[in-house]
């Protein structure tokens, strides 16, 4: 019988030592995990931030590109918030082309025929946010994937992004 006490106590003895080494890898994980919690916030924030503040360009099969905020591309439906499109304005201008031959260089000169007026068409683009149609949708669309032929991330400093941006400032001040 005093054999049996004497393995039992051996055990309880052994216990305690187990019982600290995993309270010290518990303590060394717990302090391991505060010190990585702020690094890892920032990394997760920063991520967050730049999902914020990026825009993309989606190019549809129809010709048609969209520009704003894309959520999980990579889905079945690509989720587009803060939509804007281009819009084309079509103006017409008169250029004066000079006659084959003409050596005119002021009005009234001779030598030469005279100078040919024509109307062409200059482009000009308008970017337009979605929701000022007629029919009045609201400021985000959901386009199935198999419709996007590609899509762009666009620079912070590229033409949309600054135009986009004057765009809300100017909504912002108008509230």
């Amino acid at each position: 019988m005093q054999e049996v006490n004497q393995s039992a106590n051996t055990g309880k003895a052994k216990n305690p030592t187990v019982l600290i080494i995993i309270l010290l890898v518990v303590v060394v994980l717990v302090l391991g995990a505060v010190i990585a919690y702020p690094k890892v916030k920032d990394s997760m924030d920063k991520k967050k931030s730049e999902k914020e503040t990026v825009y993309h360009a989606v190019f549809l099969t129809n010709g048609q590109v969209y520009f704003g905020k894309m959520d999980d591309a990579k889905s079945k439906y690509v989720n587009l918030s803060q939509v804007y499109y281009l819009q084309l304005n079509q103006q017409q201008t008169q250029q004066v082309q000079p006659a084959e031959g003409d050596t005119q260089t002021k009005e009234g000169e001779e030598g030469g025929q005279a100078a040919a007026t024509t109307e062409t068409e200059q482009p000009e683009f308008t970017l337009v946010k979605l929701g000022q149609e007629l029919h009045g949708p609201e400021d985000e669309m959901v386009i199935n994937q198999e419709q996007v032929l590609f899509y762009e991330k666009l620079k912070s400093d590229s033409n949309v992004v600054k135009a986009i941006k004057e765009n809300k400032e100017k909504e912002e001040s108008g509230k």
